[in-house]
């Protein structure tokens, strides 16, 4: 969450900036005093707090207080030990585990729930109305975008996947008003995707994103949703980013899925018992 606020404070206004700094100088004072206090430090009138905090994609105050609180109380270490040379694998089993909780837990305290209540609601409509939804992705992304597709697919959504740059510019000229184009990105700086984004917003098609705050791809988003971690995006197979971008996609389609409620429900039933069918036939 300090990451994420210490990236954003560039776009933020002077006055925001401030507030920003305040957090950042002693994020544990923050979320405890009250908004009068927080404005007087800062220099700033309550409203610009309140601003700041809705700035970098809280709901208000006391949304932004509550996960300040469980970020600088819950103390979470993201990386638990890096892995020695003659680590065994009992201690590998256990710092492994250790990140990736670790990566989940922080990702909790700094989601946003606003951004995600949008990006469910687009993508609802989408749904409802047949129209287009499309995840991009490349590389380690591109994996998580078909993870993506097969999740709505099941919901009987017209979802497709695609991980070629030139594919993915196509594809992006044909979308219109009303369809949906999911962009999915570690580092948030891949040309080709910023290429594929830029067309389908000109098109009118809604552009979620699913990237690191402050990245270039997040200043282009109608409809972010940061996931940042300290992991190396240049790694040559980076996991907590793919632990966490898949977690993001669970949250839309269960999102999705309880928004459409019973409409889904008999299409949903009869997969099931076609796949039982299948599972159990005799050889």
């Amino acid at each position: 969450m300090l990451d994420r606020i210490r990236a954003s404070l560039p776009a933020l206004s002077p006055a925001e900036q401030r507030v920003g700094k305040l957090v950042l100088a002693d994020a544990r004072s923050f979320a405890s005093l009250p908004v009068a206090e927080l404005a007087e430090r800062s220099h700033v009138s309550k409203p610009t707090v309140v601003r700041f905090c809705r700035s970098i994609g809280y709901d208000g105050l006391a949304d932004f207080k509550l996960k300040l609180a469980g970020t600088v109380n819950e103390g979470v270490p993201f990386v638990h030990r890096s892995v020695d040379e003659d680590d065994k694998p009992a201690d590998l089993v256990v710092k492994v585990i250790d990140n990736a909780v670790s990566a989940l837990l922080k990702y909790r305290n700094d989601a946003t729930a606003h951004a995600f209540d949008r990006a469910i609601e687009a993508l609802t409509e989408a749904a409802r109305k047949k129209q287009r939804i499309e995840f991009y992705g490349v590389g380690n992304s591109g994996i998580v975008a078909h993870d993506a597709e097969h999740k709505f697919f099941r919901l009987g959504v017209h979802a497709v996947a695609y991980n070629d740059a030139h594919v993915q510019v196509m594809a992006a000229t044909m979308v219109g008003p009303g369809d949906c184009v999911v962009v999915i990105s570690n580092s948030g700086r891949s040309r080709d995707l910023l290429d594929a984004l830029e067309i389908a917003r000109r098109k009118g098609a809604t552009t979620i994103v699913i990237t690191a705050s402050g990245s270039p791809l997040a200043h282009q988003a109608q409809i972010l949703l940061s996931v940042d971690h300290p992991e190396d995006y240049d790694r040559y197979s980076p996991m907590v980013s793919r632990l966490l971008h898949l977690t993001v996609i669970d949250i839309l389609t269960t999102g999705v899925a309880l928004r459409l409620g019973p409409e889904l429900r008999p299409m949903l039933q009869e997969i099931k018992k076609n796949l039982r069918a299948k599972r159990y036939a005799a050889p």
